[in-house]
């Protein structure tokens, strides 16, 4: 058997270190989904550390993989950068947030074929991030983000909102009436409806408000997937916004 060689672009989700100068990085790829990756001596003196940099969460890369039959995991035979990255790694509002969409995906996304949609909105959503100018939008950012990723895994709210509505986790629907189960507040399900559009104003939101929208989202996801509970960097979410 030989190995195969192929072509891609991809969103980084996640690295450790393997040995003493390896490390393993998952990629969510546009022709294969979720991918794992051995990644040698990207800390070697030999002209390989310039792989570490680019294996940061959320960043986008063009590549050259390999996969063989024998392997578990898929090589990187070439790797650059796809679209430079102007502010996300240098705004730490904005790289808290990446940090967050990225830890997300890597606890969510397990599926190993390509799915152009999931694709294209992760990969639109880090150009959108990394080209915003409003503090307020940057603030909102990861929860329009968990909205729209929620379409992608299944489980977008299933109508439309109306005035005075409250919104059922479990139905996943608006409703006149309050649900008895889990549900969001009136306030936070206006939110909700806002998040579902296209629009890009933001609404402005303190802390509390915006805190609160989120822990509402953590339910909902949790309802549906267990391993959002693993999810750490909810806390510096927290503590930056």
């Amino acid at each position: 058997m030989t190995t195969r060689s192929y072509k891609a672009r991809g969103v980084v989700l996640h690295t450790m270190k393997y040995g003493d100068t390896g490390l393993v990085a998952w990629v969510l790829t546009d022709v294969g989904g979720r991918r794992s990756y051995m990644v040698q001596r990207v800390r070697s003196s030999r002209g390989h550390g310039s792989r570490a940099a680019l294996l940061q969460p959320m960043f986008l890369v063009e590549f050259e993989g390999v996969s063989s039959p024998r392997a578990e995991m898929h090589r990187f035979r070439e790797l650059n950068a796809a679209v430079p990255l102007h502010s996300i790694p240098f705004d730490v509002r904005k790289s808290t947030v990446a940090l967050f969409m990225a830890e997300m995906l890597y606890r969510l996304v397990r599926e190993v074929e390509a799915n152009s949609p999931l694709f294209d909105f992760v990969w639109g959503a880090v150009c959108g991030l990394d080209a915003l100018d409003d503090p307020g939008a940057v603030a909102n950012f990861h929860l329009r983000f968990m909205v729209g990723l929620s379409r992608h895994l299944g489980f977008f709210p299933g109508n439309e909102w109306q005035p005075g509505w409250w919104f059922d986790i479990r139905e996943g629907l608006f409703t006149p009436i309050e649900p008895h189960g889990a549900r969001f507040s009136r306030e936070n399900a206006v939110l909700l409806a806002h998040f579902m559009t296209e629009a890009p104003e933001s609404p402005p939101l303190n802390r509390d408000r915006r805190s609160d929208f989120m822990n509402a989202m953590l339910i909902y996801f949790g309802y549906h997937l267990d391993a959002v509970r693993d999810i750490r960097s909810v806390d510096i979410l927290r503590e930056v916004f």
